[in-house]
């Protein structure tokens, strides 16, 4: 075909996504910082495995993963839980980080796709309008695409001309600080809930969890602000008051690490470009899982590439992949964004609140395997509004509620309202007006 598609970074989506395009024929690079067979942090991770099918892979062998537990979600200090009611049908899968990569890259390899490690994107090359390739520690690499799977701190994206119209950044509290490591199991005392999910425990903004495995214990730490292991060694002491089997010694992990948690770009093609994954912030903005989403999003991104009968690869012919983005995952995504910020508009006896007069419910949080798009979503702002008018006497609490039903209204109208073709001006015009909605 003549046609040079570059990926930048082993995002999970840009990988996906290069493996279906490399089997239609095109010329598909990727070019990537860290070494080979060094990728995926020394943990497990969680993921809808029909995101594997969809994105043209087959299931991992069966002695690389095991169902996930539901979560339990827990507020500050109350009593009351929440627990998933997941279908088995949709449970999600869990996998060593590096056995996903493992998995994703031999597959890529199958298709075609190059692989160049130890090779550091640092920017996009820009000529006129039209992003026309990468600048790398190696050298200026030109190309007739360039898919940008290079993660939330991308510097492709953090680098496009203001012209674009696309967001370079995301904002404080629109991305999570994690700490996570696998401890040593300290008892063999039973536990209840073997997956509990803690929201604003100890009064700090942010979420844990603690995960009981046989012989580990997974913990996470999340938390808005930066934070180091002074802050960690404090709270693990506190979870260890109720979490007799959380020891003191770290067999695994121990990282910080940065994810995005917030609505997907508003705007993610240019003559020459489209964001992926991280990099277009494609999580799963409660509780910070992608995975599925990059790969989902990965088919709609090659679909669009591929019936590019004239190969321009311009804004216009890239703009479907974000039309069927957003019809399938996007327009369910950005109402989400609207429930993160109100729990971090909340203190800590008003986020007990919400778990004591059963405002979230349980279904509320059976966000799982089959998240697909806005119908699969439990939030039903009306009737969290309407049920918060019924219980509660606390009028600050309540006003926050209702905004947010009203945001997720916005959010929700200004998703349908995206022009359907692309046309520079309506389309930015149109993102000013989604981005302010979540302000």
């Amino acid at each position: 075909m003549g046609k040079k598609i570059i990926v930048a970074g082993l995002g999970h989506g840009g990988i996906a996504a290069a493996a279906q395009i490399s089997q239609a024929g095109f010329d598909v690079t990727v070019y990537e910082k860290k070494k080979e067979g060094t990728l995926g942090y020394d943990w497990t991770d969680i993921f809808a495995p029909d995101a594997l099918g969809i994105a043209g892979m087959s299931m991992p062998p069966e002695d690389k993963y095991e169902y996930k537990e539901d979560m339990t979600f827990f507020g500050p200090t109350s009593q009351k839980s929440l627990r998933q009611h997941v279908p088995e049908e949709h449970l999600e899968i869990k996998m060593e980080r590096r056995d996903i990569y493992e998995h994703f890259i031999n597959h890529a390899l199958e298709c075609g796709v190059k692989i160049v490690y130890e090779c550091a994107v640092e920017g996009p090359i820009v000529l006129g309008n039209r992003v026309v390739g990468i600048k790398t520690e190696q050298g200026d690499i030109y190309g007739d695409l360039v898919i940008d799977a290079c993660g939330l701190n991308s510097p492709v994206r953090r680098n496009l001309p203001d012209s674009f119209g696309i967001e370079k950044d995301a904002a404080r509290n629109e991305k999570i600080s994690i700490y996570r490591a696998f401890f040593n199991v300290a008892s063999d005392e039973e536990v209840d809930a073997k997956f509990k999910v803690m929201l604003f425990k100890g009064g700090e903004l942010g979420i844990n969890w603690i995960a009981s495995e046989d012989d580990h214990t997974d913990l996470l730490m999340g938390r808005f602000e930066g934070f180091g292991m002074e802050e960690v060694e404090k709270f693990t002491q506190l979870l260890r008051k109720e979490n007799p089997r959380l020891g003191e010694e770290v067999i695994r992990g121990g990282q910080f690490v940065e994810i995005p948690v917030r609505q997907p770009l508003s705007i993610m093609v240019a003559d020459g470009y489209a964001a992926i994954g991280d990099s277009a912030f494609m999580t799963v903005p409660i509780i910070g899982s992608g995975i599925a989403n990059s790969l989902k999003a990965s088919k709609i991104l090659a679909q669009t590439i591929i019936k590019d009968k004239n190969r321009s690869f311009s804004a216009e012919s890239l703009w479907g992949y974000q039309t069927g983005f957003y019809k399938a995952l996007g327009s369910g995504l950005a109402p989400l964004a609207c429930v993160k910020l109100l729990l971090l508009s909340l203190n800590a006896a008003e986020v007990d609140d919400l778990f004591e007069k059963e405002i979230l419910t349980e279904d509320m949080m059976t966000i799982g395997g089959d998240f697909t798009g806005i119908s699969n979503i439990k939030i039903d702002p009306k009737a969290m509004v309407n049920q918060a008018k019924q219980v509660l006497s606390d009028t600050e609490l309540l006003k926050k509620i209702i905004a947010c039903g009203v945001r997720m209204g916005k959010v929700s109208a200004a998703c349908t309202m995206m022009p359907k073709k692309w046309n520079a001006r309506r389309v930015q015009s149109w993102a000013r007006v989604y981005e302010y909605a979540f302000r």
